[in-house]
């Protein structure tokens, strides 16, 4: 006889006091377990779900002292771990999220396909034309960027935080590191992808309604670079120096500085030749050429091999296999 699959959702709450009792009362039966985590909301969203639902899955949670977004999932990802949760729904209190979703999401971890699922709302492209245009352009800049730190290249919106996790993942994920405040989803991906876990992206429609997001992606675009270039810099020396090595290992390197020492040397006799008036020879302008060009495609070779080992075997298949 299988197990039963004891799933929980995870709700931040922070100034979302006006759709918080309509996002519980839709959530589906098959969830044992609603976890409320007032992130010392001014607008006390903790007492006021207390007032006003009658649900018994409800527990409220209490953060001391905001904690951002993220902080707020990990206290109930904590939560969830303690009493024995085996998927981790989190879904947001603002009534931008769809609960009657959550079965889309649960199915591959339910399955063994994977071990983290996230919404994508590029799927249907024809329904991306109601989205506001500064948040449509703000989220394929960061999609690009988290592609290249996290290496997900398979995986888009990566500021979506409709997701679900398996407790494989969720317990070997490092609570305390996981960034705290919005770049936290993104943050969730690196980590997964230091772990090997198998995340997918589901479809889903977005909604914009009366709803007042807290992110402004225009104000938080050179932040995330920052932190995409040090989650790269640290998954390209774990993945390809760290833990393994492999032919990736030296093309990229070598790529890099093939490319610097031909652009700086193609870029010293052009300078030269533009203050002299003297014609910088063909031979020289192919000693400079030539390194770029290898330079070039063996930066391209890694990307090629860093895009085909996006992770594709389950932790939990892992967990099983140990288990036989």
């Amino acid at each position: 006889m299988s197990k039963k699959i004891r799933i929980a959702v995870v709700i931040p709450c922070y100034k979302v006091k006006e759709h918080i009792v309509n996002v519980i009362r839709e959530i589906p039966d098959i969830v044992e377990k609603i976890y409320i985590v007032d992130d010392c909301c001014p607008q006390q969203t903790g007492a006021f779900v207390t007032e006003n639902t009658m649900d018994s899955r409800v527990s409220i949670l209490y953060n001391p002292v905001n904690m951002g977004v993220g902080g707020a999932v990990m206290c109930g990802y904590r939560k969830a771990l303690e009493e024995g949760m085996d998927i981790f729904v989190k879904i947001d209190g603002d009534g931008q999220m769809e609960p009657a979703l959550l079965p889309k999401f649960v199915a591959p971890l339910i399955a063994g396909e994977a071990d983290y699922t996230k919404g994508n709302r590029f799927f249907y492209l024809e329904k991306i034309s109601r989205m506001p245009k500064i948040r449509l352009f703000g989220n394929a800049v960061l999609s690009l960027m988290a592609k290249l730190s996290t290496g997900y290249w398979n995986l888009f919106d990566p500021t979506n935080g409709y997701t679900a996790i398996h407790r494989e993942a969720a317990s070997h994920l490092p609570l305390e590191k996981i960034s705290k405040r919005y770049f936290f989803e993104t943050d969730m991906l690196f980590r997964l992808n230091t772990l090997r876990a198998v995340v997918i992206d589901i479809p889903m429609d977005a909604k914009y309604e009366n709803e007042k997001s807290n992110l402004k992606i225009s104000n938080i675009i050179l932040e995330f670079m920052g932190k995409h270039i040090r989650n790269f810099s640290k998954r390209i020396f774990y993945n390809y120096y760290l833990r393994d090595m492999s032919l990736a290992s030296i093309e990229l390197p070598v790529g890099i500085a093939l490319c610097g020492l031909g652009m700086a040397f193609g870029a010293a006799h052009w300078i030269d030749s533009v203050s002299t008036g003297v014609a910088t020879p063909a031979g020289t302008v192919m000693l400079s050429a030539l390194p770029t060009i290898i330079g070039f495609q063996l930066l391209l070779s890694f990307i090629g091999f860093d895009v085909q080992s996006v992770p594709k075997r389950p932790l939990q298949l892992n967990r099983n296999t140990e288990c036989e």
